[in-house]
């Protein structure tokens, strides 16, 4: 590293201990064109407020598995009105946030890890925030749906929220679905990394679709979209698997 390259570390969990210190944070978001935002979402905000709560929480059921658990909003809300439900999180600080919120029960890791390690099923897996963005690319959101699957019950439902790329007319982000569209990728794969004071997480993929290309995604992994709620740039989705689980991944079903 040299000087003025930002160390290689847990910026996003870094940034909400100190929010959950007393700082006020700035959160960058860098796109891999070079392109910065200010992340001005709070992360401690009561879940309800969100305009798609309702619409998700009527569809949330039994165990449930919070992916991308952040600070833990859904999961503080779940657990207070007695589900049993899992922090999951790739930050260590994310995870310790959620600890001292008093999350009862966290994982930190991906959810390929944790199909890989014994676990109890989950009927739901939520995913809001965007977190439908986790899903990665067209072909590493296999393995997601794949361990999904795998994780769920006979009866489990990704429920979550996406991002819209389309629904935009700002030139810089137009120009990034254009070179991605020329590189043969869907407009809305992204490439980012979080940025706070002197401290950058490794870069990592988001996949920002439409409702058609998210169903398009679902069903080369044998899942689909059951229904769907729009809300400006924003929609929330509910997925279900096409077949009840065999124990079988669909990637390795589709290999022989």
């Amino acid at each position: 590293m040299t000087r003025g390259d930002p160390q290689l570390d847990d910026a996003f969990g870094a940034a909400l201990i100190a929010r959950l210190d007393g700082a006020d944070p700035s959160i960058v978001m860098e796109r891999d064109d070079g392109h910065v935002d200010v992340d001005t979402s709070d992360y401690f905000a009561d879940v309800t407020e969100d305009p798609l709560w309702s619409w998700i929480s009527n569809r949330i059921e039994g165990r449930v598995l919070d992916i991308g658990a952040g600070a833990g909003r859904a999961s503080t809300r779940l657990q207070t009105e007695g589900f049993d439900v899992v922090a999951l999180d790739v930050s260590p600080g994310c995870t310790e946030v959620c600890r001292r919120r008093g999350i009862e029960s966290t994982f930190e890791g991906t959810i390929e890890q944790l199909a890989a390690s014994r676990h109890e099923a989950f009927d739901t897996l939520l995913a809001i925030g965007n977190n439908l963005g986790l899903l990665g690319t067209p072909d590493a959101a296999g393995a997601f749906l794949d361990s999904a699957r795998s994780v769920g019950s006979s009866d489990v439902r990704i429920v979550g929220t996406m991002l819209d790329p389309y629904v935009t007319d700002d030139p810089l982000h137009l120009a990034y679905h254009e070179d991605n569209r020329r590189s043969g990728r869907l407009a809305g794969e992204v490439r980012l990394r979080v940025r706070y004071r002197n401290l950058a997480t490794d870069w990592f993929s988001l996949l920002w679709v439409s409702v058609d290309e998210l169903e398009e995604v679902c069903a080369r992994h044998g899942w689909h979209v059951a229904t769907t709620e729009p809300h400006g740039i924003l929609y929330a989705a509910e997925l279900r698997p096409t077949s009840p689980a065999s124990g079988v991944s669909t990637q390795a079903a589709q290999r022989t």
